[in-house]
């Protein structure tokens, strides 16, 4: 059943998006320069020396997703040091979702580097060109999900559960709606959310379900729009995107996107707002709440540790706050409501101990009813119902199956303003 749900959302694989922007192409070597084309981890010293490439699709000023990147990369290049493993980098920055990642791949192949990650969802296509051909060399395919399925054993996918994270500053932000109802700032039916969403993908549903489920824990009368802007990183979008929905009443936004716009102009509108991949409150202090990210050292020490060892590690691999792979950034305490840091501790351990299932389906409907089956795809590409997937002991399930989202529902209480891309 496991291997049937994988090919048949692989086989839909259009429908999955992750974050990401586009550009040109560079390279940077750390902390050597590039030069052999040896794949074997070197010792010196008694410390073991490996290679690691990682293709992005933004840079490190980005302040979002490569940014996460790369504060992952250096966190993990920290952990490892200690562990006696010293990990050389060569990144490359700003490659786009064609055949330059292709290229990218080869080139970091040919240096010699033992393990090479590409960071961006558009990337795998690319990355699985030129895999077969260095059978020794790991490549990775972050959010993602062709390589879970594949029968190359070296090509490996890699996400996390974001969606705990998105639920937990969905609580945030709906405690916050709540005692401005309780105050009597606005009425119930004014507790209206904006969602400033990049494309109509399973990840980007996925979280802002799960985020509008975790404001409406604690704010019943909440409801959600969703923007979607047809970029990933289109600063200009994103802030005209987060303005027009306060322009229609919306009184807390957030976003998938990469830029810090919608923070800033729900800042302007009087608005308050929750970020992603990066902590906003120096951007918008009047405004930004709270904000969730993956913590990608997580993953990359695991990886890098095993291919220094000779080690095999999963060709699929997914985890959240169990491991401290999703977290969440500075609660803005001079701004968030009452109790919130209270509220936030008991539900984040409620999703740690298990109690407590992000996408109960006793807590929405699609359509009026709950949810009781999935939609899977089967291999005509058609969307078909299947209640032996991911829906079972009362939820769904997400990531469950495969490391990269399904979730695509479109549940009561959300509106979608505009043509999904």
């Amino acid at each position: 059943m496991k291997k049937r749900i994988l090919a048949m959302l692989l086989a839909g694989s259009m429908i999955f998006g992750l974050a990401a922007c586009s550009g040109g192409g560079s390279t940077e070597t750390t902390p050597a320069e590039t030069g052999s084309a040896e794949t074997t981890p070197a010792e010196t010293d008694g410390a073991k020396t490996v290679k690691v490439g990682l293709i992005c699709i933004g840079d490190e000023n980005d302040q979002g997703y490569t940014y996460n990147f790369i504060r992952g990369q250096e966190a993990a290049t920290e952990a490892l040091a200690e562990k006696g493993i010293n990990v050389e980098w060569s990144v490359k920055w700003n490659i786009g979702e064609d055949s330059s990642c292709e290229e990218a791949n080869i080139e970091l192949a040919e240096e010699g580097c033992q393990l090479i990650i590409n960071n961006s969802f558009g990337f795998e296509e690319y990355m699985l060109k030129v895999a077969p051909d260095y059978p020794d060399i790991q490549f990775i395919a972050c959010t993602n999900q062709a390589s879970a399925v594949d029968d190359l054993p070296n090509t490996h996918n890699a996400f996390a559960n974001i969606y705990e994270g998105r639920y937990l500053a969905g609580v945030v932000a709906g405690m916050k709606m709540q005692e401005m109802i309780d105050n009597g700032e606005i009425t119930a039916d004014q507790a209206v959310i904006g969602y400033v969403g990049a494309y109509s993908f399973a990840e980007v549903i996925s979280g802002f379900t799960a985020y509008y489920l975790g404001a409406k824990s604690v704010c019943p009368s909440v409801t959600m729009k969703v923007n979607f802007v047809g970029s990933w990183s289109d600063a200009t979008a994103e802030g005209n995107a987060a303005q027009a929905l306060c322009d229609e009443g919306c009184i807390m936004i957030s976003q998938h996107s990469d830029n810090t716009t919608p923070a800033t102009a729900a800042q302007a509108a009087g608005a308050f707002h929750t970020g992603y991949n990066n902590d906003m409150i120096s951007i918008a202090p009047e405004a930004s709440l709270i904000g969730t990210r993956i913590d990608w050292s997580v993953y990359f020490e695991y990886a890098i540790e095993a291919v220094t060892n000779g080690e095999e590690f999963d060709q699929d691999w997914c985890h959240g706050m169990d491991m401290g792979a999703v977290v969440m950034t500075p609660l803005n305490e001079e701004i968030a409501a009452a109790g919130t840091a209270e509220k936030l501790a008991e539900v984040e351990q409620q999703i740690h101990d298990g109690t407590l299932n992000v996408f109960d389906t006793s807590t929405f409907t699609v359509d009026g009813a709950e949810m009781t089956t999935c939609m899977a795809i089967d291999t005509d590409g058609d969307f078909v119902a299947d209640s032996e997937e991911a829906v079972f002991d009362g939820a769904f399930h997400e990531s469950y199956f495969q490391s990269a989202p399904y979730f695509t529902a479109k549940i009561d209480g959300i509106e979608w303003v505009n043509e999904a891309y």
